[in-house]
């Protein structure tokens, strides 16, 4: 292992020497400029021993490639990789808050919305963010998103009137139809602002706003990143070599020493390994993500009986699970299908489902069920569930545990480990009982897309449920037409408040994001509850 990380470092700065002698190939053109402009701005100027470099080994999504327009999780990389910046950052609380943009302000029914950008903000190649920068990025969401997944237009509308002024600093937006998130919607990484007129490879160098640039891209090895000499704040570092490690290989390279930093290492066994080295450092937060395994309640399915989605509720300990050394503590338990750490009123829920094995074998008994040894019956046959999972997110860990508390209520469970495409395939086809997989709830800073879920009118290819209840679609109804902030924010605690009380789903818990890193080099490096934010300046060398 240590080998191999050494050669993929050796790999990455030996083509960033190459592309600094002048080397030809389909991405000379932008690599060129970027390592031009760091030569001019002093970033690789003086004695070796004065430069900064950061190892930071990280796992590659759709081959590293950074496209905003390619698919979501491209969008995702350009924002990771510290190269593209939004016009809006999330905090740790999911609130919009201003980042290329200076303020924002809106009419009264939120269709008109005027953005003023920073002053003296540029891009890595010097060119000012302008007004008409940002108009000219946004136009080329609408021609070049309809070639990707990323799917743009559900943050910004194809029919929005989008105009430039570039003496105001403004950018002034037209919708079609009324959205009090818009500022989150723009601080999707979908939306980042890139330099669409300079940009030549949009695959792997993006002109972004970043705090580091692309030097060099070796697809499925990484990249080499230099510093951005037109960055607003402060650049720790000279250089950044973004090696690609897969799950197994992060903490083996932080721990020998050759990445400074990894992210998201998920293997319990691994973290504790880490945890207790005093050369390392864990950093993680509540993310924004939540497990659960949907029910199938179509008609003739077993779980369209809610007594025995109660008790199955009752019959599993999402405590232990998620304290087991199996789960190390990834996951935060809860019980209502948006996380506890955000601001939609979980403290005020009531979960009538805590774990009783004892009370859920009697609740089934006095509702038509019976029990023949250990087998939980129900006309004459004993109950039967076929249960979906996949890898990933320790999703079929959690599968499997829930799997034995099933079982001690006398359930037989048809385990089923797949893959996630074949589970939504199963899903959408309504083959199944449950399924267990991993949702972010509020990417945009609002879970009204999420919510969406449970909507009865969503149709089979978003409501895998099949789940219909008149008062939950009211109230869905009201929050997507409501746009007082208190208001919503009590509808969506009854929102939850109904599928808590529905027994729609087993919530495994919250997923937490995570860095770790040698605090010998590193100094700084906190994870943020986003998951989009990894290189940035706020990561530090040592003292």
């Amino acid at each position: 292992m240590k080998k191999t990380i050494a050669l993929l470092l050796s790999v990455l700065m030996l083509a960033a020497l190459l592309v600094g002698c002048g080397s030809s190939g389909a991405g000379t053109t932008a690599a060129g400029t970027a390592s031009g402009s760091a030569s001019g701005s002093g970033a690789a100027s003086g004695s070796a021993a004065a430069a900064k470099t950061l190892n930071f080994g990280l796992e590659a999504f759709s081959d590293g490639i950074i496209n905003p327009m390619n698919q979501t999780n491209t969008a995702w990389n350009c924002m990771r990789y510290g190269v593209g910046e939004c016009l809006f950052k999330f905090s740790d609380s999911m609130v919009p808050e201003p980042w290329l943009a200076e303020s924002v302000s809106s009419n009264d029914d939120f269709t008109v919305w005027t953005i003023t950008l920073r002053d003296g903000i540029k891009f890595s190649n010097g060119d000012a963010l302008t007004a008409t920068k940002v108009k000219e990025s946004f136009d080329w969401t609408k021609t070049e998103g309809p070639n990707g997944t990323t799917s743009p237009q559900k943050y910004l509308p194809y029919e929005a009137e989008v105009v430039a002024d570039d003496a105001a600093r403004t950018v002034t937006i037209t919708l079609p139809k009324a959205d009090n998130n818009l500022p989150g919607k723009l601080a999707y990484p979908a939306m980042e602002i890139i330099n669409v007129s300079a940009t030549t490879d949009f695959d792997y160098y993006v002109i972004g706003t970043g705090p580091y640039m692309v030097q060099n891209a070796e697809p499925r090895v990484g990249y080499t990143m230099v510093k951005n000499p037109n960055y607003y704040e402060d650049v720790p570092y000279d250089t950044v070599n973004i090696v690609f490690l897969g799950l197994e290989a992060k903490a083996s390279a932080l721990q020998s020493g050759q990445v400074d930093l990894v992210e998201n290492v998920s293997i319990p066994s691994n973290i504790a390994l880490i945890q207790a080295d005093p050369n390392l450092t864990y950093d993680s937060a509540p993310g924004v993500r939540t497990a659960f395994s949907w029910m199938n309640m179509s008609e003739g399915r077993p779980l369209s009986d809610k007594v025995l989605r109660q008790a199955i509720l009752m019959a599993i300990d999402n405590e232990t699970i998620s304290a087991s050394n199996t789960i190390g503590g990834m996951y935060k338990a809860g019980f209502s299908v948006l996380p506890s750490n955000l601001d939609f009123g979980y403290e005020n829920l009531n979960n009538p489902y805590k774990y009783d094995l004892a009370a859920a074998k009697k609740l089934l008994t006095d509702n038509g069920y019976s029990y023949d040894g250990d087998k939980l019956m129900k006309d004459g046959q004993q109950v039967t569930l076929v249960y979906y999972s996949y890898d990933g997110r320790l999703l079929n860990e959690m599968t499997e545990a829930h799997q034995l508390y099933l079982e001690a209520l006398g359930i037989k469970v048809d385990l089923k480990e797949s893959t996630s495409g074949d589970c939504w395939d199963q899903m959408g086809a309504g083959n199944f009982d449950l399924c267990n997989n991993n949702w972010t709830t509020v990417g945009t800073g609002d879970p009204t897309e999420y919510m969406y879920n449970w909507y009865s009118k969503a149709g089979d290819a978003v409501n895998f449920s099949r789940y219909a209840n008149p008062e939950y679609d009211k109230l869905y109804d009201e929050y997507t037409s409501n746009f007082d902030t208190a208001a919503r924010k009590e509808i969506m605690q009854k929102m939850q408040q109904i599928l808590v009380d529905d027994a729609v789903a087993i919530i495994d818990g919250y997923w937490s994001s995570s860095f770790a890193f040698n605090s010998k080099s590193v100094g700084e490096a906190h994870i943020h509850t986003a998951d989009y934010y990894w290189l940035t300046n706020e990561i530090k060398p040592a003292a």
